[in-house]
């Protein structure tokens, strides 16, 4: 029997832990997994209604750390995650992808010689500004075993110096989710409570701090969605966050002012999955959401000037615009008159199988440690 501390922070973290525990759980001789929810995403509207609509059990420990500053987040995981690991002693402790979250617990468990795999390792942005790309590339030097999504992630962690039998190319659980759920969506109610038809909006989201707490840079972007709303209405669920950087901006006149740009509260992950999936065009700066309309063949505008995710522009539909306000239109315009170049491939393992992958790899390393 393998017991496994599944970490979730955040809410991109739950739809990739979802998949694993539901594949450790049809595995009941092999796994014992349990699920630690370090509090990092406090809200209810952005934790509970994902844990519910992705069938996550109940966490059986709640760290309930909050917001803060990274160092203080960091630190206060750490501290009562410590305990967690020392009474439960674990065989494995699993984190996924990029938050103050995977770094913390990877930290705790290393110095407590417990084996850490890292899920989605070996993305690289090449900024070292995001706070991301650090947790990133300090989790992947730590862990013992790298799960990862795309080839070029094999390449970035063999170029850094990571022994090849750390490394287990499995493909992606983000797209686990979202094949196990698409069905599910349909069902939701969103369009209609929004008066939507299929292909007639976009999305956005919008929530990193390089772009929504500098008045002149979330103001190019509005100058943008200001004209590609005259196309079509733009869905905006609004992080908590945002909005109120939206007050303190002085920038909730002019918000409120664009008609076509419909603010709405945060959603859950069903109601949400059911928007983008039929939205015409989707406008992020979301690292998830890349992968999701790239495997859905959805054009995405990434409101960023790098990803850590190439393979989405590379195979995918995803374009990376930056804030610049005349090449988000450009994009935005070609992609509406269907004149973007992209075409999109299926790509390798991502299937929905991954989480399998990922517990046949632990299965073989426990046995041969």
């Amino acid at each position: 029997m393998i017991k496994v501390i599944n970490v979730v922070g955040a809410r991109p973290n739950f739809m990739k832990v979802a998949p694993i525990v539901a594949a450790m759980k049809k595995r009941p001789r092999s796994f014992q997994p349990l699920v630690v929810h370090t509090g990092q995403h406090y809200d209810a509207s952005m934790s509970d209604a994902f844990f519910t609509d992705l069938e996550l059990p109940t966490p059986d420990t709640h760290l309930g750390v909050g917001s803060g500053s990274h160092a203080a987040q960091t630190a206060a995981v750490m501290e009562r995650f410590e305990p967690v690991v020392l009474a439960e002693k674990p065989d494995w402790v699993l984190v996924v992808g990029d938050v103050n979250s995977t770094l913390a617990c990877a930290l705790v468990c290393v110095k407590l010689g417990i084996k850490v795999a890292h899920v989605e390792a070996g993305l690289r942005s090449r900024d070292r500004t995001m706070p991301e790309e650090i947790n990133r590339l300090l989790t992947d030097q730590i862990a013992d075993l790298l799960f990862t999504t795309s080839e070029d992630a094999d390449q970035n962690l063999l170029a850094e110096g990571i022994p090849s039998e750390r490394i287990r190319f499995v493909g992606n659980v983000m797209i686990d989710s979202l094949i196990k759920n698409l069905e599910r969506a349909k069902q939701s109610t969103i369009k209609t409570k929004l008066g939507l038809a299929e292909r007639t909006y976009a999305v956005l989201t919008l929530h990193r701090p390089s772009n929504v707490d500098n008045r002149e840079t979330f103001g190019r972007i509005l100058d943008a969605l200001e004209t590609i709303s005259h196309s079509l209405p733009i869905i905006f669920p609004v992080h908590p966050r945002t909005r109120k950087t939206i007050a303190d901006l002085g920038l909730s006149d002019r918000v409120q002012s664009m008609t076509n740009l419909r603010l709405i509260d945060p959603l859950g992950y069903i109601d949400f999955l059911e928007l983008y999936s039929t939205a015409r065009l989707v406008l992020t700066d979301s690292g998830g959401i890349q992968e999701e309309t790239t495997s859905l063949g959805i054009p995405c505008l990434t409101l960023r000037h790098n990803t850590e995710r190439p393979v989405t522009v590379e195979l995918g539909t995803n374009v990376i615009v930056g804030t610049d306000t005349e090449k988000i239109v450009t994009a935005a315009t070609a992609a509406l008159n269907g004149s973007s170049s992209h075409r999109v491939n299926q790509l390798p393992l991502w299937d929905g199988h991954a989480a399998e992958r990922i517990l046949d790899a632990l299965e073989e390393v426990t046995a041969h440690s």
